[in-house]
């Protein structure tokens, strides 16, 4: 973030009604920004409803933006959430895998539909409440538009991850107030100036859907097809409910028990066996099921807008926090890579995604689509 504005900059900041946003846009304004406030619904529900947020959500943008002396605009991006990000979302789990809905989310509503829409009330930037930095001017694509993305100061909030799917085009138009920030800090300037959310839980559910029971969410949309638990050797050891509903590594919910001659290690998910519907479960939190040492990744969002010289030595996650995993980045075509990890990687699950990193700069990523 600049520390100081430039001259008659125009920013617009995504106000969800939480504490990060909420701060995000007074620090903008203690900097000078000409700033205001947009409220985005994109998920069409009663707001009556139990797991409907929205109404309560949009109460507290609004104080934060009475306290501020900012004015809040709403926008519903309900169709093109649907369209870009839902239709996508079901069709992963159609297909037996398991999908990160907020990367997509990022990519196609924050960044995409919410900057498009800021731009056409006459923002110069949008901002959110996002845990990262943006270094504006760096010469990394050939667009006249340059940023780079970089991790946040705070390591255990760094959402790098979800927003490497995002251009640089996008970030050159983005700022990221909170970047240098650790979140108690960010829970005590909220109180500091009055937000009624500044202990406001963070939200932890699906982006925009809220968070409901998510196997009765699903069940609403795609039909449940239950079917047989089996272990390493094809033994049926129990039933599942349907495939979607698990993950790789999975150890909760599985009701395998009681088994003669199992002993009592623990059950995990290691893998799904869509043709016959059968899900494969291994005995022991280390079983080598659970392990792979490589994947290959669909097509690479690289934020540069293409690739480093590759073959790479880069560090990786396949999973949000994961701590950073040395890897050799191959080219697989297509403009998808393949991926060689110093360390077998546990549960590394098709469907999730690979996100790249050289130091502090996030790279991009992509869509893990097979694992070896």
């Amino acid at each position: 973030m600049h520390t100081q504005a430039p001259e008659n900059t125009r920013v617009i900041v995504g106000m969800s009604g939480g504490v990060d946003s909420s701060v995000a846009a007074a620090r903008l304004l203690d900097a000078g920004y000409q700033v205001e406030g947009l409220f985005m619904k994109n998920w069409d529900e009663d707001d009556g409803t139990e797991y409907c947020t929205a109404r309560d959500d949009l109460l507290d943008a609004m104080q934060v933006a009475g306290v501020l002396g900012i004015e809040l605009h709403t926008a519903n991006f309900a169709t093109e959430y649907w369209d870009r990000v839902f239709e996508h979302f079901l069709a992963e789990y159609r297909a037996g895998r398991t999908p990160n809905p907020d990367i997509l989310c990022n990519k196609e509503i924050k960044f995409r539909a919410f900057l498009d829409h800021a731009l056409t009330l006459g923002a110069d930037y949008i901002a959110t409440g996002h845990y990262a930095r943006v270094e504006h001017g760096a010469q990394v694509d050939h667009s006249g538009e340059h940023a780079r993305l970089l991790r946040a100061v705070d390591d255990n909030k760094d959402q790098t991850y979800f927003l490497h799917a995002v251009g640089a085009d996008k970030f050159a138009r983005t700022l990221f107030p909170l970047g240098d920030l650790e979140k108690p800090e960010v829970r005590r300037l909220a109180g500091d100036r009055g937000f009624a959310n500044h202990k406001k839980k963070d939200s932890t559910g699906i982006c925009f859907i809220g968070e409901r029971r998510f196997k009765d969410f699903l069940e609403t949309y795609l039909p449940a097809q239950p079917g047989d638990i089996e272990d390493d050797a094809g033994h049926r050891i129990g039933r599942h409910d349907g495939l979607m509903y698990y993950t790789l590594g999975q150890r909760q919910g599985l009701g395998i028990g009681g088994l003669a001659d199992a002993g009592d290690a623990p059950w995990y998910v290691a893998g799904k066996d869509l043709d016959r519907n059968a899900l494969i479960a291994v005995q022991g939190q280390d079983h080598p099921l659970l392990y792979r040492d490589e994947l290959t990744s669909g097509p690479v969002d690289w934020i540069a807008g293409a690739p480093p010289a590759l073959p790479a030595r880069l560090t990786a996650k396949t999973r949000y926090r994961q701590p950073d995993q040395a890897c050799r980045v191959e080219d697989a075509g297509a403009g998808r890579v393949r991926v060689v990890f110093d360390q077998p990687q546990r549960a590394v699950t098709p469907g999730q995604s690979v996100v790249f990193y050289d130091a502090d700069t996030c790279l991009g990523g992509a869509v893990i689509e097979e694992t070896r």
